[in-house]
């Protein structure tokens, strides 16, 4: 016999647990059943969470190693490496956050169903236990919060060793002495900086004609050559063609995406970071009435719903960024629909951000975006130079670039590469929500000295008004 619920979430992700923890708050009965054996899915465990605390790990040792400090009066000793304790502060971040989550469900009442889930109909959820066991849940609610799992190429079979994904590249058990990294987008660049900073040579291939392809053109251009000017050594328009993995190296063969002659690249490991793909392939949809479209994503209409009443689905398995903060606010919003609320995401307005160093954020439209709408536009840059907190601190990197509507000076756009571009990407998307205007952001009062003062010359700029360039 089904145990009852009025809301099962399948996946304990972002998406998922946030979307359980506010049904709980509401008043539902809420099982979220989820197979990995801690909570917080991969954003929290081999995703978002252990990715930063190794590229802060790795910033804090080239700081330190590289004689960094020594404009400012430190001096240091010889600085070793201790890869093993950096693996594991890395592991005790991961531990005490997702132990946050499972103290989170006790509190909230929500219960833990540990398990692997299929539909069984489109009320039912069929359970296999971690334990061995099975195990059926019924409710008239069910959120699909499933996540995305590494996505390959079809002549590249990862073997965990020498062919890695992400997660295996949060735990190499040394420094190769070369990482080839198949992919240049968020993924790839971060861990590909955090080995770099370690002592690997790395080699970015990625088969469009830039890096970052999916970002506004002048900031991908700009972080290129700021990587490579950091030593890591960026090919565009080139397609791998072959992957062999030997004992001691790998052997990667890459041509001209455009077609030309082949070469070889010799590498330690090769991390293979070509996108993620929707973790829907085990749930048994058909059973529940649904169909996933070519990329394996469900459909759903703007309140989550997908079109057999009762079944709602959120996150990388719906369309849109695989971004944990999108399935977050899809997860608070979906629960409240389901309770009877109005839960509603605007997806104009969904920052994204590469932990880079320095870090690159932007939020809603691109330049390309509005030419190709044929929106007219107005831009004002302010570069970090000319920002005295940054030049006081030697952090000059980068600028902010704010795209305004030509006729009515209303926020469409907002792109940052700085060291804290993830953190004053916040501001931008705030006054986006509201509707802000250039000029709105330019009259705010920002605190000086500070970062945040660089975004207010940016809107300044929009308008020929920017005091300090």
């Amino acid at each position: 016999m089904a145990d009852e619920f009025d809301l099962i979430v399948i996946g304990a992700g972002p998406g998922g647990y946030v979307a359980a923890i506010r049904a709980a708050q509401l008043g539902l009965k809420t099982a979220c059943v989820e197979k990995r054996g801690t909570l917080g899915g991969t954003c929290l465990n081999v995703g978002c969470i252990p990715s930063k605390a190794l590229l802060h790990a790795s910033e804090l040792y080239e700081e330190t190693a590289g004689g960094h400090l020594k404009k400012w009066g430190i001096g240091l000793g010889k600085v070793s490496l201790d890869l093993d304790a950096m693996l594991k502060a890395k592991d005790e971040s991961v531990a005490g956050l997702t132990k946050g989550v499972e103290g989170l469900f006790k509190k909230n009442k929500v219960e833990w169903v540990k398990g692997s889930a299929q539909f069984k109909d489109k009320q039912t959820i069929a359970v296999s236990t971690n334990e061995g066991g099975k195990r059926e849940l019924k409710a008239k609610n069910i959120i699909i919060a499933t996540g995305s799992d590494i996505a390959s190429l079809p002549n590249i079979t990862l073997d965990g060793d020498r062919i890695i994904g992400s997660t295996e590249a949060l735990s190499l058990p040394s420094v190769p002495k070369h990482l080839l990294v198949i992919g240049g987008g968020y993924i790839g660049l971060e861990l590909g900086s955090v080995w770099r900073r370690l002592g690997s040579e790395v080699t970015v291939i990625e088969y469009m004609d830039r890096i970052l392809p999916g970002m506004d053109q002048e900031l991908a251009k700009a972080f290129e050559r700021i990587i490579k000017k950091q030593g890591v050594t960026i090919r565009t328009g080139m397609k791998v063609t072959g992957v062999e993995a030997l004992k001691t190296k790998a052997k990667v063969t890459v041509e001209p995406a455009k077609g030309g002659e082949s070469e070889q690249i010799d590498a330690d490991v090769v991390l293979v970071s070509v996108g993620r793909k929707p973790h829907t392939d085990s749930l048994d949809l058909k059973k529940a009435g649904l169909e996933t479209d070519e990329r394996g994503r469900i459909d759903i209409n703007d309140d989550f719903s997908t079109h057999v009443p009762g079944i709602w689905a959120i996150g990388d398995v719906v369309k849109g960024p695989m971004l944990a903060h999108k399935a977050e606010d899809e997860g608070l919003a979906c629960a409240e629909n389901i309770a009877g609320l109005t839960g509603i995401v605007n997806h104009d307005v969904i920052p994204s951000v590469m932990y880079t160093m320095p870090e690159v954020a932007s939020v809603g439209k691109s330049e390309e975006d509005l030419k190709a709408a044929d929106i007219a536009y107005s831009v004002g840059k302010f570069p970090f130079m000319a920002n005295s907190r940054a030049k006081t601190n030697g952090d000059t990197e980068g600028f902010v670039k704010i795209l305004a509507d030509k006729e009515t000076d209303r926020v469409l756009g907002v792109h940052i590469i700085g060291s804290m571009a993830g953190t004053l990407i916040a501001e931008a998307a705030l006054a986006m929500e509201f509707g802000a205007s250039s000029e709105d952001i330019a009259l705010t009062c920002h605190a000086h000295p500070t970062h945040s003062e660089a975004v207010k010359e940016a809107a300044l700029a929009v308008h020929q008004r920017a005091i300090h360039m």
